[in-house]
């Protein structure tokens, strides 16, 4: 608990804030202030020269505590993140047989009170811009476009242009074309929606279809976002599909460049990862979801070395961004550092910077969001820094990654407005929402055509004390 700050301080017009530390691009400071008004950041720098600046404004004292940004969820499913503990034990290539047969199952207001609970363990997490792939389910994508508004996050939202390959129709084409330009164009000046093209995999879209969404992503400077290269199966699928790998198809067709944000790329040749430096195209890194489902880590740390930008994501696994920097740096250290002999693995302010500026850049938003500047939109934390864990620190960034929690946050804001306070929301009633989800949700798994083919983890256990053909009896379990 955080007694000497209250929502009521946190919450007027203008901020005039003095925390113990600032989290600037260039590293971490002492004795600043920020200074907040009109959702952006007016003025950041040395705590005696906005004083003098800016007398007639009250200061918040903030002892103890680091204004850092918002961190950004490079790549998210929002109307998936309900159904997360399914995936728990199952092997790759679980869209097929779990996400699209229950996000088909959902309606307009089960996915908008999905994305919204989604929205809420983002901003719980530390995330204040969520980057979503985009939606198989029915319906309009307002429901997400709203779910995530009313919860205070920012989202990047793709909406999705499979055409179902080569042999669809120019009309399937044109259709498909139509409704994505009628998209951008709905949310092409949005507070805090900002449109995303997308295709789920390149297979599963024409040439044409491909071409023409990277194109249009171009020319409105919005990002096209697709699935690539993420494990096995899907690499040898692309390959009898078009007898190309998916990131060469994209490439084929025109489909890299800056615009262009491709997820997971954990199995890369060099020649491809000298592709995307090429081609400047960005990346993002999901630890999280190569644990659970994957079977290679992306080559982050060389993409870093190599200047390919690059955002970390949760790829809807848990959406907390603390937890997700230090598995980024984990996931590096033993998929490609230890066996180098290299004990920094990024030193600790490689991830903090893909989880915030960095990450910004990666998702089209640099410009906007990502680092406590003046001119940036005040999306950022608050955190509490004088806990028993960070008392002691000496290198307070390389802590962030490796030792702060997420219920160190004491405050999110997103476009200068709070938004959660000690992790709940101070404007609308998140526990009605909990409880409404949760009163749906077994019932939308149980109707769905889900394929599961790992045994929950009661279910193991019973089978192992049991014993069974691949198990041998574990009395001692019993």
């Amino acid at each position: 608990m955080t007694p000497d700050i209250h929502a009521g301080q946190l919450q007027a017009a203008t901020l005039l804030l003095h925390p113990q530390y600032v989290l600037l691009k260039t590293g971490m400071v002492t004795d600043h202030a920020v200074l907040v008004e009109n959702g952006q950041f007016q003025d950041v720098g040395p705590r005696a020269l906005l004083d003098a600046r800016y007398p007639h404004i009250p200061a918040l004292a903030l002892p103890g505590k680091l204004v850092m940004p918002g961190m950004i969820d490079g790549h998210h499913h929002l109307t998936q993140s309900f159904g997360k503990s399914l995936a728990y034990g199952e092997p790759s290539e679980i869209f097929r047989r779990v996400w699209v047969p229950l996000e088909q199952s959902l309606d307009d207001e089960f996915v908008y009170q999905s994305a919204k609970l989604a929205a809420l363990e983002s901003l719980r997490g530390g995330f204040t811009t969520v980057c979503d792939a985009g939606t198989r389910a029915k319906g309009e994508i307002s429901a997400v476009a709203n779910a995530t508004s009313e919860a205070g996050v920012r989202c990047v939202l793709g909406i999705i242009c499979n055409d179902g390959g080569n042999q669809s129709t120019p009309e399937q084409r044109a259709a498909t074309l139509a409704l994505a330009d009628r998209f951008v164009a709905d949310y092409a000046s949005h507070a805090m929606v900002h449109p995303s093209l997308a295709v789920s995999i390149p297979e599963v879209a024409s040439d044409a279809m491909l071409r023409a969404v990277a194109a249009r992503c171009a020319e409105a400077g919005i990002i096209f976002q697709t699935h690539v290269n993420e494990h096995l199966a899907s690499v040898e699928r692309s390959v009898v599909a078009c007898g190309m790998r998916p990131l060469e198809h994209l490439a084929s067709v025109g489909a890299l460049g800056p615009q262009t944000l491709i997820a997971h790329a954990t199995l890369l040749m060099p020649a491809e990862l000298v592709l995307l430096q090429s081609t400047d195209t960005a990346v993002s890194y999901n630890p999280v979801a190569s644990a659970w489902k994957g079977n290679n880590v992306a080559q982050a740390g060389l993409m870093a070395a190599m200047g390919i930008r690059f955002a970390l994501g949760t790829d809807s696994t848990r959406s907390d961004a603390f937890r997700l920097m230090d598995a980024a740096e984990a996931a590096q250290k033993f998929a490609y550092a230890m066996a180098a002999g290299d004990t920094s693995a990024g030193a600790g302010w490689t991830w903090l910077d893909h989880a915030t500026h960095a990450g910004a850049n990666a998702i089209g938003l640099g410009a906007r969001i990502g680092e406590i500047a003046v001119g940036k939109q005040a999306d950022f934390l608050i955190v509490d820094v004088d806990t028993p864990e960070l008392c002691t620190s000496i290198d307070l960034t390389w802590d962030l990654v490796r030792l702060a929690q997420r219920d160190q946050i004491v405050a999110s804001f997103v476009d200068g407005k709070l938004r959660l306070f000690q992790g709940w929301p101070v404007d609308w009633d998140a526990r009605q929402l909990m409880r409404d989800v949760a009163s749906k949700a077994h019932a939308a798994i149980a109707q769905a055509p889900i394929q599961r083919l790992h045994p929950t983890a009661d279910a193991h256990r019973a089978r192992t004390v049991a014993g069974t053909a691949v198990y041998p009896a574990r009395g001692d379990l019993a």
